[in-house]
């Protein structure tokens, strides 16, 4: 199976990136998300509701929606940060990337381990830029904002389309398909992975025209 990949190329300041990484990736946990399965017999169940919430930014003129979970908002947090931290410390050129990816686990014969299939993969690429003035901040907040909204708005689009996902599994093959481990959600099976690389950090103004540019074509 080939799994569907997205890529978002994004540039901003190293204060912005945790905020702007989660808009994307609760965005697309959000819609990844079901509620708790409840079971009747192996193959007769009630799904329960996913509530939502929503964040206003500090470093970004945005706001968006996650699922109402504290314990999935822990998990996004805490691989953001990880690689937030990388990416901006002094060992990092200040380029990276971040994936989201979807799975799903295969059976193998004893003693071999279940092996796990991905479907889905969102990545995020990143290049950190350095601000001097708070003009030009101001002007960079918001066009973020506006990029960012974009990529919300092209993930809802990605979300309607009738591509693959793993069909609904009978209660013993549930965690072959889904994270049971949350109280109060069940996202399909998911894992982070992020790397950084020594490409030379961009400018300020070709970061601009970049931005720019890619507003107008979206």
């Amino acid at each position: 199976m080939n799994a569907r990949s997205q890529v978002f190329d994004l540039s901003m300041e190293g204060r912005q990136v945790d905020e702007a990484v989660a808009s994307i990736f609760h965005t697309v946990l959000f819609h990844r998300c079901l509620g708790k399965f409840m079971y009747t017999g192996d193959a007769t169940y009630s799904i329960g509701t996913v509530g939502y919430t929503d964040v206003d930014c500090d470093f970004i003129d945005f706001t968006y929606v996650c699922c109402t979970s504290d314990s999935l908002h822990r998990t996004v947090k805490r691989a953001i940060n990880t690689f937030s931290e990388k990416l901006r410390s002094n060992d990092s050129s200040g380029s990276g990337q971040i994936s989201l990816e979807f799975f799903q686990r295969k059976k193998n014969r004893w003693p071999f381990q279940a092996e796990c299939i991905p479907w889905e993969v969102w990545t995020v690429r990143l290049d950190l830029i350095t601000i001097d003035s708070e003009d030009q901040r101001q002007i960079y907040r918001e066009t973020v904002s506006e990029v960012l909204s974009d990529k919300i708005f092209y993930i809802t689009e990605v979300m309607n389309r009738h591509d693959y996902v793993p069909k609904m599994p009978s209660q013993s093959e549930l965690d072959l398909i889904f994270d049971t481990s949350y109280p109060d959600v069940q996202p399909y099976l998911f894992k982070f992975d992020f790397s950084t690389s020594d490409t030379p950090a961009p400018s300020v103004s070709n970061t601009m025209k970049k931005l720019i540019k890619e507003t107008l074509s979206l």
